[in-house]
């Protein structure tokens, strides 16, 4: 049901309200989550293959269960109060061991501790603090049983599979030892992700449908700005980018893709996805959660992700001498990016609404068309195609939308002018 746990306030606990939105703290912790996504770039650039790309997914989507594990503590009980903050001070910790790790999560480097073992830590650390906040808030609230096995079992056995997966050189032969990390990490990830689908019959819910939403929207807007820091870093093989005439073009329309993405995805579909949570009641607001935002999200990561490392590529081969197309893997990289960014949006549509954005379902396969061309040209004249091709897609959401959008703005508006209207009468009558 989606009604928060029957929690009483105390000097530990404070139970979320259905108006309860994100709190400064929390955004705060997210900056931490944030940067481990980003970093996965650092895992896959190394090698552009296919296996350090399918490396990359599954850190990625570990990272993300870890952050929508933490997440949802947050929409039960308060973050910034009674014993959450040292409980979130200790996950940011592990956390960000986590993140520096990640381009050793796979294979040891020499005079370096062993990266897989830190890593297997680290994660087990940000789990286990998050499972044993949540066995604590649900033993406090009078939970069942079977809730507290729905929390505690998978994450048992993903523990036991990562466990296994450090021990991997002591079993399998040396060149084996990779396949068989793989393939346990993902095992791993498999069992994680399987208890969104035990939730609706485990009387979990959603406390505060704004806060879930506005939680997942900041985690995205973050992240398209760790990629515009990750863009101005500069690429790895230069010690700095050179101040020439093409990384300066190049870094401003990376600028530009980055805020056609922005607002493909604020401009109307996230407050309206919002609303339709807010709208949404009983037990059928459970699988929205999870399959809008725990599964779904996922895939607008990703593709952000993807971007952030096809453009940090663009940049690579704009700041070194000579003039050369761009190569096919850096253009699979960014175009695929935004392709997967755009169906994952026509997807949260689709789930949400019951129906699907068709400029988002035509970009998507068309940008995987223009994937050969863009090997044909100039890294920049590629990228500059790229942003002329969103902000035409863009331009089309915008007027074949107009009075869909118009509506939802006028919503929005009403939204806010309430919230300060109250605000400002509380605030008048107390300060």
């Amino acid at each position: 049901m989606s009604v928060p746990p029957p929690l009483r306030r105390s000097r530990w606990l404070m139970p979320v309200a259905p108006g309860s939105r994100v709190t400064r703290l929390e955004l705060f912790y997210d900056l931490i989550f944030v940067f481990a996504f980003l970093n996965v770039t650092g895992l896959v650039s190394r090698e552009l293959t296919p296996v350090s790309v399918l490396s990359g997914t599954i850190v990625l989507a570990l990272l993300w269960f870890c952050w929508t594990g933490f997440a949802s503590l947050g929409n039960v009980v308060r973050a910034d109060h009674g014993f959450l903050p040292p409980l979130g001070f200790g996950i940011m910790a592990a956390a960000f061991i986590l993140a520096i790790t990640i381009p050793q999560a796979f294979i040891d480097q020499p005079d370096d501790l062993p990266g897989p073992v830190v890593f297997a830590v680290s994660y087990l650390a940000v789990r286990g603090l998050t499972s044993a906040g949540f066995l604590y808030v649900l033993s406090r609230a009078g939970r069942s049983r079977r809730q507290l096995v729905v929390i505690t079992a998978p994450a048992v056995l993903a523990a036991l599979l990562v466990g296994l997966a450090t021990t991997a050189p002591w079993w399998v032969p040396a060149d084996a030892v990779l396949a068989a990390r793989l393939t346990l990490w993902g095992a791993a990830l498999l069992v994680e992700y399987s208890v969104g689908l035990f939730l609706p019959y485990a009387r979990w819910g959603v406390a505060s449908a704004g806060h879930w939403a506005e939680r997942h929207a900041l985690i995205i807007l973050i992240a398209l700005g760790e990629a515009v820091i990750a863009l101005g870093l500069g690429p790895g093989r230069f010690d700095r980018l050179a101040l020439t005439g093409p990384v300066i073009t190049g870094s401003v329309l990376g600028i530009a893709l980055l805020a056609a993405m922005w607002w493909l995805h604020f401009d109307t579909l996230a407050p309206s996805v919002e609303h339709a949570m807010h709208g949404t009641r009983g037990p059928s607001r459970i699988p929205l959660a999870r399959d809008v935002f725990t599964y779904l999200h996922l895939l607008v990561l990703v593709g952000i992700v993807m971007t952030a490392l096809g453009l940090k590529l663009v940049l690579e081969e704009v700041a070194a001498p000579g003039v050369e197309p761009l190569p096919g893997p850096s253009a699979i990289t960014l175009y695929g990016g935004v392709a997967l960014f755009l169906l994952a949006d026509a997807l949260v549509a689709a789930r949400t609404f019951r129906r699907f954005r068709r400029s988002n379902l035509v970009a998507a396969p068309a940008l995987a068309v223009l994937v050969v061309p863009a090997t044909l040209v100039t890294p920049l004249i590629a990228l500059g195609v790229l942003v002329v091709f969103c902000g035409v897609v863009a331009l089309v959401q915008r007027f074949t939308g107009a009075d869909a959008r118009e509506r939802i703005k006028d919503s929005v508006r009403q939204e806010e002018r309430v919230t300060e209207r109250a605000l400002s009468e509380w605030r008048c009558q107390h300060l």
